[in-house]
């Protein structure tokens, strides 16, 4: 536990039920504690309300890629707790192959990784929001939205407090951070989207000698024996070293083929962790916790990202990237373009003006990812296809130069200006795929 988390409390016991605010954020994750960061920076009264305390557990791989690190450095995050483990880049197993692919040196981002468990690092992030102003809740259960009958407007929250008790907060703005289900997204008529990828990942904890491991490693191929045949699914495997004594173990699969819905994801794990070397110690008697799993929302698969005073940041937009798996630098980052958007809406002297404003959210998001996570759709289908990926492993890997552009592609690791060649192929495709 941090040694601030009393202070968290102490905010929520200061505070009395009903108030208002200028903007109210649902959700405490990586995407709200980022919103409520740098709103409260610009001045504004935030309402933070987070469901459960802090600390609290998340499925998550751990895995911290430079995109991420940047936004951490952003907030006035210290990394010089030996609770961050840095890593170096990435490594990727397949078809027989080992390699090993530093993070590439940018100006526009860190040349390193982190890894910490979510246990802390979302109080870590609420914790700077508060220290920014921003006014933290726990155990505060949103119900559903205040909706404003003559404007068809949502206007507040309705919640339950710590007692269970109702209660309704108030505010202009309010910003769906509240993860894959986004009850509040969905009780405003926003629904997810079909044509959009979804993944599902599960992961566990061993007691290991690869606890201190400085890459992220990556495993390409998850075989599943099915009625007496091996059949190939679309995912990947890993193993993120934790510092503390244990590494994170788990794999993604993505709904790109009919196999994914008769996948036991659990047991799947459990196979696959059975089939590595004993000495990594990735055994029954070495687990720490259970098997845990959730969702993976990609490329936007709840739209729109704005709508009627709601804006939809991280999981409740389907923000994560479809490439990598990868959702906290996404979730940051927009909420970092949210909270601006804000800002100047908030500044502007009519409804009429600040409504304008607001809409500039989605078509910024689209400008900004739109046509990568369109790229990241026909990587998606293209994975589904046994036959790809087998030939992509065997031949793809051996080419480092080939593997240095993939790492970069589905990182989303470029310069926008002036890169190498790599990054002016990946930019440009990303500048002409439509962002529909």
């Amino acid at each position: 536990m941090s040694e601030t988390a009393p202070a968290l409390q102490s905010v929520q016991d200061r505070r009395p039920a009903g108030e208002s605010a200028d903007v109210i954020v649902v959700g405490a994750g990586p995407s709200g504690s980022t919103v409520a960061y740098y709103l409260a920076q610009a001045g504004l009264d935030v309402l933070l309300l987070e469901k459960t305390a802090f600390p609290r557990e998340k499925v998550c791989g751990d895995g911290l890629t430079p995109r991420a690190v940047k936004q951490l450095t952003a907030m006035g995050v210290s990394l010089d707790d030996k609770a961050w483990i840095r890593n170096h880049g990435l490594r990727i197993i397949g078809g027989g192959v080992r390699i090993e692919l530093p993070w590439p040196e940018l100006g526009e981002f860190p040349d390193f990784g982190l890894v910490r468990t979510r246990h802390d690092f979302d109080q870590i992030l609420a914790e700077r929001a508060v220290s920014a102003g921003a006014r933290l809740l726990q155990r505060t259960n949103v119900t559903g939205p205040v909706i404003d009958p003559r404007g068809n407007r949502i206007v507040g929250v309705n919640a339950k407090d710590p007692d269970g008790e109702p209660v309704t907060y108030r505010a202009p703005l309010v910003v769906a951070a509240d993860g894959n289900s986004s009850r509040l997204s969905v009780a405003m008529g926003i629904r997810k989207r079909d044509d959009r990828p979804m993944g599902v990942a599960v992961r566990t904890y061993f007691t290991s000698p690869r606890h201190d491991d400085d890459y992220l490693e990556s495993w390409l191929e998850l075989w599943d024996r099915t009625e007496g045949r091996d059949v190939l699914l679309p995912g990947y495997g890993w193993v993120f070293g934790v510092g503390d004594g244990t590494s994170n173990v788990g794999l993604g699969i993505l709904n790109s083929t009919a196999s994914f819905r008769d996948v036991d994801y659990r047991a799947l794990l459990r196979r696959w962790t059975e089939s590595m070397p004993a000495e990594w110690g990735f055994t029954q008697d070495n687990q720490q916790g259970a098997i845990r799993g959730a969702a993976l929302p990609m490329g936007f698969n709840r739209t729109p990202h704005y709508t009627r005073g709601l804006l939809l940041v991280g999981d409740a937009g389907g923000m994560i990237n479809p490439f990598n798996g990868e959702g906290i630098a996404y979730a940051m980052e927009a909420g970092h373009i949210a909270a601006d958007v804000i800002v100047q809406a908030h500044a502007r002297p009519t409804q009429q003006t600040r409504e304008r404003t607001l809409l500039r959210y989605p078509r910024i998001l689209s400008e900004t990812y739109g046509g990568y996570y369109t790229l990241g759709r026909y990587f998606v289908k293209m994975i589904g296809q046994p036959e790809f990926m087998k030939y992509a492993t065997k031949y793809g890997l051996p080419q480092r130069t080939l593997m240095r552009f993939t790492l970069k592609m589905l990182a989303n690791l470029t310069e926008p200006t002036r890169g190498d060649a790599m990054d002016r192929v990946i930019n440009g495709l990303s500048r002409i795929a439509p962002a529909a």
